[in-house]
């Protein structure tokens, strides 16, 4: 009986030890892949915190650095046109003088701002000085010829003078205003002034004036040099009213019309491109080549914009836009495109990775459209998106070392 007691108590003790065994193994196991977990756990969360560029704002500006909202761009349906930037002929001038003259002086250089009457040059003739001498004697003598006049009316008035003397002194009046008016007027377009001439101040040399406001093209005078009348001496454009004109040519013209918008470049201005709206659009085919011109005021000037320059334009048709960016914002890693969403933290730049899907392609501008809903009001980095990669690619590895 007592074996029997002592069996069974061992067989009890041997099962309590292996449960317990057991247990301690599996809470071993379940200790070890919760561990795991929270390993990975806590990779994913520092995999995502390295998806992140920072740059300083001396960085950012090293960079030229772009940011903005998306841009609605219509990327078929277009018109293609080249052409040159012109201004409306009221806003062209070219400076000449009236009377055959010596330059004395130049007071200005091609690129030069100009007001409206400003000085350009100062010209001087002894025939400009001949003429203040015959307007100042012009002028004394018909003085002379009015106090006659004046005497010879109270002597008919009063009857004790002849009609004929009357006539005379009148005519010889009048016609001596017409020579003061005349040489007057002549002064005038030189830019002399009568009143200093009638007080006795002769002008030894005439000033050369701006007749618009503008930008000097052409300086085609030397100091010294004896220029003939109406011979050009200065161009000056008003650059301001610079407008896009444009060749369609005429498979192309039915489909242009006033309103429409167009995109276009300037060589002067790599990498800007420039909107204008069509205001005008000729009737008449220019025989070489067979294309209408076509005018269009500019939106976004900038730079500086010289008529005679070629630019090359799209004109838009229809009015189909999709968001679109520039290839250098777009960076592809395996089979998926990514854009960089951008803002600025403190007196630094966060840059993040978007994901999107890459459409049609027009020049430099790719269409895109977003993976996942975005908040219209975020934005995007324009440039330079191989380089934000390969930084978050060394952000990254320094990350895992």
């Amino acid at each position: 009986m007592k074996n029997k007691i002592y069996k069974i108590l061992t067989v009890m003790v041997l099962t309590i030890f292996v449960s317990a065994c057991g247990n301690k193994e599996n809470h071993n196991e379940n200790d070890g892949h919760s561990h795991d977990e929270e390993e990975k756990t806590e990779v994913n969360e520092e995999h995502n915190e390295s998806e992140e560029v920072m740059l300083s704002q001396q960085q950012f500006d090293a960079l030229k650095m772009k940011i903005d909202t998306l841009a609605l761009r219509n990327m078929s349906g277009y018109v293609e046109a080249n052409g040159t930037l012109e201004v409306p002929p009221q806003n062209e001038a070219a400076i000449t003088t009236v009377v055959g003259a010596n330059v004395v002086s130049i007071e200005v250089i091609e690129g030069d701002k100009v007001n409206k009457g400003q000085v350009v040059a100062y010209l001087s003739h002894p025939n400009i000085i001949k003429l203040q001498t015959d307007y100042l004697n012009a002028y004394s003598n018909s003085n002379f010829l009015k106090k006659n006049y004046e005497r010879q009316q109270k002597l008919y008035e009063a009857g004790v003078g002849s009609g004929a003397n009357f006539q005379k002194a009148e005519a010889e009046y009048d016609a001596s205003k017409a020579i003061v008016n005349g040489l007057q007027a002549q002064l005038r377009i030189l830019n002399v002034n009568t009143t200093s001439v009638r007080n006795g101040t002769i002008s030894q040399r005439i000033a050369l004036r701006s007749p618009i406001e503008g930008f000097v093209q052409k300086v085609e005078v030397k100091t010294g040099q004896y220029v003939e009348p109406q011979t050009e001496l200065f161009e000056v454009v008003n650059t301001h009213h610079a407008h896009a004109d444009f060749m369609v040519f005429e498979k192309d013209v039915h489909k242009v019309q006033k309103g429409q918008r167009v995109n276009f470049t300037v060589q002067s201005i790599p990498d800007t491109e420039l909107t204008a709206e069509i205001y005008s659009v000729s009737k008449t085919f220019e025989d070489s080549p067979k294309a209408v011109h076509v005018h269009a005021e500019i939106e976004n000037k900038k730079g500086n914009l010289i008529p005679g320059m070629y630019i090359q334009g799209k004109i838009q048709v229809n009015n189909t836009q999709t968001k679109a960016l520039p290839e250098s914002a777009i960076f592809k890693e395996g089979d998926k495109h990514y854009i960089f969403s951008g803002e600025k933290e403190n007196d630094d730049w966060s840059f993040k990775p978007v994901e999107v899907i890459v459409g049609e392609k027009d020049g430099k501008w790719v269409a895109i459209k977003f993976t996942e809903e975005i908040d219209e009001n975020t934005k995007f980095a324009y440039n330079n998106a191989y380089y934000l990669m390969a930084e978050m690619k060394k952000g990254e590895a320094e990350d895992h070392d």
